[in-house]
């Protein structure tokens, strides 16, 4: 097949964020595919016309186009709209058998409709987070009118799709409210690259030793954006709850984004800065794999809304793929994968003080350390291997291509059975 994907936000391991698309996009081209990414460049570049770079055997067509997690909500949807524009005359450009898009931003449907149509092709379309329902939420989208034209064009994407990828099984709900068909929904969420994150503990060692102030102390490290969506804050309230007991736990925060000042100076208030709790800058994705393996136990955060409960947080997957515990502070299936597989703790609902002592407990327990990361590593094997996960996809698309995408549920149901 000869794949137009479309990804606003596509990131090699270079960068930092989440590699989803570079992961299965490389592993399509392994299988015998020739795949076309068609993308945005988010930093400052003299040269603002498309151009072209060879990833892994991907042909990554990219589009300068500035964007970041610090811009408001209406610059950001100034650059949707833009790069849905002139992605759509470049998708149209290049000859495919299939068209497949991700999002979000919801706007990708754009191009990837007009580029379908355009060579009387099939779009698949995938789903990373339900919008609009989660700006609704979040109060981004508030007037009635806006509203109304972002549920339209949730429904455009969905209707023009021949087949659509939803990342959990929240999402595939949430699709299948709309009226979508039942058996063209495919689950696959976010993997866990084993190869990558199963580093020699030498990394794990060699991370620790560049930290004067980490040592042999139990490590709680977050790896992620500081956005509004995440509540990173809730670190702050935790270290704060750890330093009363006069725990020796640390927590680390790496990221960067919205709320990266905001977070510090309130742990700075805190008094926990430079103690218990430490603040980096984002890393590439690629040296991730180090930090994970010198953590203790690893963490995913999300305020508590009820649209955020449908979640495939990366970090997660990650964590898993690392062999470590990890930890959450939200409902919804992640929740219930932690507290059935045993794989690490969840915190959802559970008082600050109280998930302070109960972290601590566990930080200390090499037994229950050595419990949960098995859990941790067999949940990644048996369920989220990305070599797996990437086969199904490519299956999505070969049905889809031949016309048998009411069978594609099949393939991925995104049933995961609460025992092991």
């Amino acid at each position: 097949m000869k794949i137009l994907y479309l990804h606003q936000y596509f990131n090699t391991p270079e960068m930092s964020g989440g590699t989803r698309s570079y992961e299965m996009a490389r592993r399509l081209v392994a299988m015998g595919h020739e795949v076309h990414m068609i993308t945005s460049w988010r930093e400052p570049r003299d040269e603002q016309a498309w151009f072209q770079t060879d990833e892994a055997g991907i042909h990554v067509h990219w589009l300068p186009v500035a964007y970041s997690n610090q811009m408001s909500f209406a610059e950001r949807i100034k650059a949707f709209f833009k790069f849905a524009y002139a992605s759509a005359k470049k998708a149209a450009s290049i000859q495919g058998d299939i068209v497949f898009a991700t999002s979000t931003p919801l706007t990708i449907a754009l191009p990837a409709v007009y580029a379908a149509k355009k060579q009387k092709k099939l779009m698949v379309f995938e789903v990373r987070d339900l919008w609009p329902e989660l700006p609704i939420a979040m109060g981004a989208l508030k007037n009635p009118v806006t509203r109304f034209m972002a549920h339209r064009l949730e429904k455009f994407a969905y209707n023009n799709a021949a087949a659509v990828v939803a990342l959990s099984p929240g999402m595939r709900d949430g699709v299948l409210r709309t009226g979508y068909t039942p058996n063209q929904v495919a689950v696959i969420p976010n993997s866990s690259d084993i190869d990558m994150f199963r580093v020699d503990s030498s990394a794990g060692a060699k991370f620790r030793e560049q930290r004067s102030w980490l040592g042999d102390r139990p490590l709680l490290i977050y790896t992620g954006t500081f956005g509004l969506i995440n509540g990173v804050g809730y670190m702050v309230e935790l270290a704060v709850e750890l330093q009363a007991l006069n725990s020796d736990v640390c927590i680390l925060l790496i990221g960067n984004g919205k709320e990266f000042d905001k977070v510090k100076t309130a742990s700075e208030s805190a008094g926990v800065l430079n103690k218990n709790l430490f603040i980096e800058a984002q890393l590439p994705k690629k040296d991730i794999p180090s930090a994970l393996s010198a953590a203790t136990m690893a963490s995913s955060l999300f305020i508590d809304k009820p649209e955020m409960r449908p979640n495939s947080a990366n970090k997660f997957f990650d964590a898993l793929a690392a062999g470590k515990p990890v930890m959450i502070n939200y409902g919804g299936w992640m929740h219930d994968l932690i507290t059935s597989r045993g794989c690490g703790l969840a915190m959802w609902k559970m008082p600050l003080n109280t998930a302070a002592i109960k972290l601590d407990e566990v930080m200390h327990n090499q037994e229950w350390l050595s419990k949960a990361s098995l859990a941790s590593a067999e949940l990644a094997s048996k369920n989220f291997d990305r070599d797996v996960l990437a086969r199904e996809l490519e299956n999505v698309l070969i049905k889809t291509l031949t016309g048998q995408e009411e069978q594609v549920s099949e393939i991925a149901p995104g049933h995961y059975p609460n025992d092991k």
